[in-house]
């Protein structure tokens, strides 16, 4: 079956719709709270991935940002080694490498040395943004031609350094050592129909970013599904949906430690990006009501509360999605609490 390539369940697995057999995953943007640093944020992920495979966890992808003081995974294939080399089964991946930042040659080399030390574990999640501001965006790509529209070009250069050698006979082309011949799983990420239409097309697996732009997440689903076409990788579409949950014991502890993620996604409001800051007992004074009602957009898909509210929130979701797989996004500033907040979320989906 060849589907089975890509390590991904189907919806036969799941036929009753429940959300006791869908497969939960982790987006992580290794946080960096306020008076932190990169390494403790790093180590903390480590701990996060480590939990998270004793908590059955499907998959631990990494995000790719630059210029944000509050992230530490710009250097994204790094830390997917990092994490990759303190675990032992649960999949690590980019969730994403945005594509168009990178030669890619070097990509191709980069996640073909990871799937050469981590066999059958590595992912490669691939989005076309910048995931930085214009200025850093410049600094990366250094040139006009590299916005981001030249991507479909990139990915097929990509996906042929993973090919197979031909073999001396045939006339010699770059390859990608390691890298070629391997079966590493391609993902398309996006927040709009391009990504969407482009998997559907490619028959490749496609996951919504709907963690911070959830209003085209159903047009981008059923365009996906619609117009997917079956490939030697996958034969039904498979969507994986990005949500935002913060479980906590009751309603209003985790009400109060989702403060620091709206604070976050203020700041980016206000173009002013910062480390994740502690949470505060109401936001009232922090936000005018437009730049509440902006971010309160943003988070519309995101699960908050005690187990009860998230899995009623839960279920909403999935019942407009059919997802396929979640991958859950949690900022939260104590350690502690985002560990007991994933750990709650893997309890509750059993």
């Amino acid at each position: 079956m060849s589907d089975l390539t890509y390590h991904l369940h189907t919806e036969a697995d799941r036929a009753d719709g429940s959300a006791t057999s869908l497969p939960l995953s982790i987006l992580d943007l290794a946080p960096i709270p306020v008076s932190g640093s990169a390494t403790e944020s790093l180590n903390r992920s480590l701990d996060l991935a480590q939990h998270a495979e004793r908590w059955g966890y499907n998959r631990f992808w990494l995000a790719e940002h630059h210029g944000m003081p509050g992230i530490a995974s710009s250097a994204t294939a790094v830390v997917i080694g990092h994490i990759a080399a303190g675990t032992s089964t649960i999949r690590v991946g980019s969730g994403g490498i945005m594509l168009p930042n990178h030669s890619p040659l070097v990509v191709a080399e980069q996640f073909g040395t990871l799937e050469s030390l981590y066999p059958g574990r590595i992912d490669l999640g691939l989005g076309r943004a910048p995931g930085s501001d214009p200025l850093t965006a410049q600094a990366l790509r250094r040139g006009p031609g590299s916005d981001g529209q030249d991507f479909p070009e990139r990915l097929r250069e990509l996906r042929e350094y993973f090919r197979p050698s031909d073999g001396p006979a045939l006339p010699p082309r770059v390859r990608a050592v390691p890298g070629e011949g391997l079966n590493i799983p391609i993902w398309l990420l996006g927040s709009s129909g391009f990504s969407a239409q482009l998997a559907a097309v490619l028959g490749l697996p496609f996951s919504f970013a709907s963690h911070f732009a959830p209003d085209y997440l159903i047009p981008a689903l059923e365009l996906y599904r619609s117009r997917f076409e079956p490939s030697p990788h996958l034969e039904r579409p498979y969507a994986m949906v990005a949500v935002n949950v913060i479980a906590a014991d009751s309603d209003e502890e985790a009400r109060r430690l989702a403060t620091s993620q709206e604070q976050q996604f203020l700041g980016l409001i206000r173009r002013q990006p910062g480390q994740l800051r502690p949470p505060v007992d109401s936001m009232d004074a922090i936000w005018t009501p437009q730049e509440k009602e902006l971010v309160q957009r943003q988070l519309s898909f995101a699960a908050i509360g005690s187990p009860q509210t998230v899995r009623k929130k839960l279920e909403q979701i999935l019942e407009e999605t059919v997802a396929d797989e979640l991958i859950v996004a949690t900022q939260v500033y104590d350690h502690q609490a985002r560990l007991h907040s994933y750990e709650l979320l893997a309890e509750l989906m059993k």
